[in-house]
């Protein structure tokens, strides 16, 4: 900007003038997008993530096999028969009565159909103390939860005439009804809470209610006009109900943030004697501005999923990244025109014994500055390299457990602990049959499935899959004769051990099948099931993390050196990232695998990282920490742009932007938390890592390294190379002081009116 020159050129400044000036207007646009939005999406509908476009690889190729030769495979279920003492066998009468009763108790149901006895299928455990009768559910597996209630009475009616034995069930439907029972309310109960935890601490931030509603209303109407768009959106690229759970809670953050940051800059201009009108401006110029500035380098985050190759992160990553967007334009139009519109009604409804300084501060001019950070601003400032060396040392010390971080696919006790009967049903199997409940899926596709050629491969392989080592048995074939297709089950030798089970896996995908299957022409045969698919996206993920952190880090450092014109802003602010990033990752190994302060969370006996954990918190983690960044450093280019030095543009920055940091953390943290209650060890894992992360980077980050560095290098912090100067110029600084002159005030400290 010339020197002299006041004209507002930003995009955000523009947007906040226009606004203002046409604030019904404003409003109404935002309204009718909101419900247009809404009313596309309910009648475009929701097109979720297929089974076949999940995973890459056999995975896929499986998946679309099936899907093509339109087969739906039924939820199977088993009926765990096991002897209490050592002594019983299956060959004893009051077991043989038992499988007999629990078979005529599952088909008197008329819910299951396919029931088979062990002493047909030789499901019988090697010790003979345990047996399975298995049988598939009626109708479509989806729903199969729904419709199991009376199979599993009928089950638990045997297991009362026979007390000497275990009679248990266990299956797809049963875990899927046991979940949704146990857990089903654990995400609903989590979502609706955030809100009014947010509201809550918006209320102790503004002291007042109105204030405290604007960012919950524009965070909320933020999200709902984005869940409209996700089904509009879906039919192009499919969404699911962890992308939508996942959009709900960025969306309610940054719409939060963006909202609070604009307010809180609204507010401290009246204070400080502006009238309303300069005020405004003022605050769509700096904060609006860095609204943007946040908001596109968060999306170019969240753009990073799109690289996985993972239809479920690609959801997430699109779903994030949409209402980020939504939640920026909502803050830098509609809420601009709400305020003009409320004016100084903003502070209705203020609660009482809530900020009684604010009257006190406003006779003194307005001064918003932290206590609290003042003092600890004074004492980084006054020794830099002490705060440099301690903060860094402290986080790095954080960070050192992510070196030996083990991620993987948690089993079921892992998830779920042994809170739930079920787990403890599902443990018995695996050790009575390993691999029998989770077993490797081989599809079988030929030209003839009953030809003698094909017939003798799948007979060859049965026997090789057992002698090579890769399965106990036994191995059950199920012909679909119309459609060519075979589906082979095999038992994994190792279990819920999903190492061993995968190595296993990797002996019928490298041995078994090229010495059988292989030799027919003509045949495929992916081989999927619970452990390949857990091996197929782990492959996948590995390959995604180089490219989705080369994105995520290169467009987000050009996107500061645009924003901030600094080479040197540039690279900090991606190093203070990373240090952010790395301390949660250390937390997180700390907690969940080395079991340090487990049961502070609830989280014993975990000792891994759920394997998409790291990529997602990277990404997340990384868009929004930036929130922060932007804001404080913006503040502070403000501030060294009117004249003062860097030490003092440092501590204006830093101090008046602490109080809405600070509340904008408080509330992240407190969401954030919400999941970290939750009892699956995922989501306390997301909640836990989330949280954590965001508390390190609103107060040692941006309050101790993040100034400390700035001090170090002094006038350095606005170094760009000549040959840099030819990059577009996005700063548009509006020349703040040039606008007016403070407004005079009344006795009680309010801008005089005419």
């Amino acid at each position: 900007m010339r020197n002299g020159d006041t004209r507002v050129r930003g995009l955000a400044a523009r947007a906040g003038g226009w606004s203002a000036r046409h604030r019904w207007a404003a409003v109404g646009i935002w309204v009718l997008f909101v419900v247009l939005a809404m009313g596309l999406g309910s009648a475009a509908g929701r097109v979720d993530v297929k089974d076949s476009d999940q995973l890459k690889g056999e995975t896929h190729t499986a998946a679309k096999i099936i899907e093509d030769a339109g087969i739906d495979e039924p939820a199977s279920e088993s009926v765990l028969i096991q002897a209490r003492d050592a002594g019983g066998k299956a060959t004893d009468a009051d077991f043989r009565a038992a499988v007999s009763a629990v078979v005529k108790a599952v088909e008197g149901t008329g819910k299951a159909t396919d029931v088979t006895s062990p002493y047909d299928t030789r499901t019988i455990s090697k010790d003979g103390r345990s047996a399975l009768v298995q049988f598939d559910m009626r109708g479509e597996a989806d729903t199969a939860g729904e419709r199991v209630e009376p199979v599993l009475k009928a089950v638990e009616g045997v297991q009362k005439e026979h007390g000497s034995l275990r009679i248990e069930e266990i299956g797809g439907a049963s875990m899927m009804k046991t979940f949704d029972d146990a857990f089903g309310d654990d995400f609903e109960k989590a979502e609706l809470s955030a809100v009014p935890v947010a509201l809550g601490i918006l209320l102790i931030a503004f002291g007042a209610l109105v204030a405290a509603l604007l960012p919950v209303a524009l965070a909320v109407t933020a999200i709902m006009a984005t869940m409209g768009l996700m089904g509009v959106v879906s039919h192009v690229m499919p969404m699911s109900d962890t992308a939508n759970s996942v959009m709900l809670l960025v969306g309610l953050a940054v719409g939060v943030d963006y909202c609070l940051f604009y307010l809180r800059r609204e507010r401290e201009e009246r204070q400080a004697g502006r009238d309303a009108q300069t005020a405004l401006r003022i605050a769509a110029a700096t904060s609006g501005r860095a609204i943007i500035v946040s908001g596109v380098t968060v999306c170019v985050a969240m753009a990073g999923m799109l690289f996985t190759g993972l239809a479920e992160f690609e959801a997430m990553g699109l779903a994030s990244l949409m209402v980020v967007a939504v939640a920026m334009v909502g803050s830098v139009t509609v809420l601009p025109a709400l305020l003009s519109l409320l004016g100084g009604r903003v502070e209705k409804g203020k609660i009482p014994f809530l900020h009684p300084e604010s009257r006190l501060r406003r006779k003194r001019g307005g001064n918003r500055e932290s206590r609290f950070w003042t003092a600890v601003l004074k004492g980084v400032l006054a020794k830099p390299v002490v705060s440099v060396v301690v903060a860094a040392g402290a986080l790095l010390a954080i960070a050192a457990p992510a070196l030996g971080m083990k991620t993987q696919n948690l089993t079921l006790d892992q998830e779920f602990g042994d809170s739930l009967p079920i787990v403890q049903t599902y443990n018995r199997v695996n050790d009575a049959f390993p691999g029998g409940s989770e077993p490797a899926e081989v599809v079988v596709k030929a030209a003839d499935i009953n030809s003698p050629e094909v017939t003798g491969a799948l007979a060859d392989f049965k026997a090789k899959a057992i002698s090579s080592g890769a399965s106990r048995g036994p191995v059950e074939i199920k012909l679909h004769d119309a459609q060519n297709l075979a589906f082979v089950y095999v038992p994994l030798v190792g279990g819920s051990d999903l190492d061993k089970a995968g190595q296993s896996l990797d002996k019928l995908r490298d041995e078994v099948r090229p010495a059988t299957l292989g030799k027919v022409d003509g045949i495929e045969a992916p081989i999927t099931g619970q452990v390949a698919g857990s091996k197929d996206f782990n492959d996948q993920l590995a390959g995604a993390v180089v490219p989705v952190f080369a994105f995520v880090v290169v467009f987000a450092f050009v996107l500061m050196l645009l924003s901030f014109r600094s080479l040197t802003v540039a690279i900090t602010s991606i190093v203070l990232n990373l240090l952010s990033v790395g301390a949660a990752y250390g937390i997180l190994v700390a907690v969940f695998q080395h079991g340090w302060g487990a049961s502070l969370v609830g989280a014993e006996g975990v000792g891994a990282i759920i394997t998409w954990l790291p990529l997602f918190l990277f990404v997340i983690l990384f868009g929004l920490s930036m929130d922060y960044h932007v804001f404080v450093v913006s503040r502070i280019r403000e501030a060294h742009l009117r004249g003062r030095s860097t030490k003092d543009a440092i501590q204006h920055g830093v101090v008046t932007t602490a109080g809405v940091v600070t509340s904008a953390a408080v509330i992240m943290v407190a969401v954030f938390a919400i999941f970290g209650t939750l009892s699956m060890q995922s989501m306390k894992q997301m909640g836990v890592g989330l949280a954590a992360a965001v508390l390190i980077d609103a107060t040692i980050i941006r309050g101790v390294l993040l100034p400390a560095v700035m001090a170090l290098l002094g006038e350095r912090n606005w170094y760009l190379p000549k040959w840099l100067h030819r990059l577009p110029d996005l700063t548009h600084d509006e020349a703040a002081d040039a606008v007016a002159a403070p407004a005079a005030r009344d006795d009680e400290g309010e801008p005089l009116r005419v």
